[in-house]
């Protein structure tokens, strides 16, 4: 029996090299230029943005950009709708996800900050409105960015939130109408937790919602008796941290019963939900992140875990695959480096806070913007 044990370690050891410095410049890459081929995804170019700082800063090689640092925060602030100085229109503010949505790229003086102009934003469009993932995604990478939020148009985020919570207690995406779940209310809680106003959400609702959507299993649906999924059960537990009411809305039977759920989708790395397979490089982030927040994070088998994930490397252009020997992308290379962090590997990333999904450095430098 020794001996076969033996063996097993030293299989589970031997798994890819962390190809650090290929992934730094994957991330870069994605930063500069995309292929063609995702050119679909410039309606989400914040989204794909904060997968590349944060992973550099995940990275720890975030000195990558100490010399573009100052461009990339304010072409950030270029994707900010704001309200003209009359304050109106104050529930489209926010972030939009691509420049592609306004009628100029043109530098115009007809939007303020208070009651100062903003120079160099974008002015928008009647029908130009923010989408709340846009707006976490911008927000958090100015953080890891090391900005001060001062050019944030706090009033009219706010109000932008505030307009997209539903009856129900969960959120839109956009004004327009769009899907409403448990995704966008954990993008709306770490807007008003950054922020540190917690005036546009109503927090009762949203806690209930959240507890509504509980399947039968114990994991978070889309919505009330739909199947649990990782994901979605990450961004309803995250979000219940945020707000303060995890340990009141949950009871220990519903605890001890998500633990178990979330401990069941380990296979080497981590599935989605139940018989989905093969296991998914996004999902070593969403499952372990979940129990770090509700203190399980013991139960994990991290040397699985962390041999999958370098196992989906790519080691000639860098960066991180959905799947083993299946091409790179920047969601899950994020996800995939994340998911490590949570996991506690210091020897190959920086630490995350689980429920902000910033680095702690990045978490220690928004502690400092509120205390000052």
């Amino acid at each position: 029996m020794g001996g076969k044990k033996n063996t097993i370690d030293r299989k589970m050891d031997d798994c890819k090299e962390f190809t650090k410095e290929k992934h730094a410049k994957y991330f870069l890459r994605c930063l500069n230029a995309l292929p063609s081929s995702l050119v679909s995804l410039d309606s989400i170019r914040l989204s794909i943005s904060f997968f590349a700082i944060s992973g550099l800063d995940v990275l720890g090689r975030l000195d990558l950009l100490d010399k573009h640092k100052e461009e990339y925060i304010n072409w950030i602030y270029l994707f900010q709708i704001l309200p003209n100085c009359n304050d109106e229109c104050l529930e489209r503010c926010g972030f939009r996800g691509s420049l592609a949505a306004t009628f100029s790229l043109e530098n115009q003086d007809t939007s303020c900050v208070g009651n100062v102009r903003n120079k160099g934003s974008i002015s928008s469009h009647p029908l130009d409105t923010s989408h709340i993932t846009m707006t976490y995604a911008a927000i958090n990478t100015l953080l890891i960015l090391g900005d001060d939020l001062g050019r944030i148009q706090r009033k009219g985020i706010l109000a932008g939130v505030k307009a997209l919570q539903l009856e129900n207690g969960s959120f839109a995406a956009t004004l327009e109408g769009s899907e409403s779940d448990v995704r966008f209310v954990y993008c709306a809680c770490c807007i008003c937790y950054i922020l540190q106003d917690w005036s546009a959400i109503n927090i009762e609702k949203a806690t209930h919602y959240i507890v509504n959507s509980i399947s039968y299993d114990g994991a978070i649906g889309q919505d009330r008796n739909q199947e649990g999924h990782a994901g979605l059960t990450f961004c309803g537990i995250a979000a219940l941290s945020l707000m303060g009411t995890l340990e009141t809305s949950l009871s220990l039977n519903q605890k001890a019963k998500l633990v178990r759920w979330l401990v069941s989708r380990q296979q080497s790395g981590f599935q989605g939900r139940p018989n989905k397979l093969p296991v998914d490089t996004c999902y070593s982030f969403w499952v372990p992140a979940t129990l770090k927040i509700l203190g399980a994070h013991q139960f994990i088998d991290r040397k699985s875990n962390r041999k999958f994930v370098l196992d989906t490397q790519c080691n000639i252009i860098g960066g991180l695959s959905k799947w083993i020997d299946h091409s790179s992308d920047p969601l899950h290379s994020y996800l995939g480096l994340a998911g490590l962090s949570v996991c506690e590997e210091t020897d190959l990333v920086e630490i995350i806070h689980p429920a902000l999904n910033v680095t702690k450095r990045a978490f220690e430098h928004w502690q400092k913007l509120v205390n000052d």
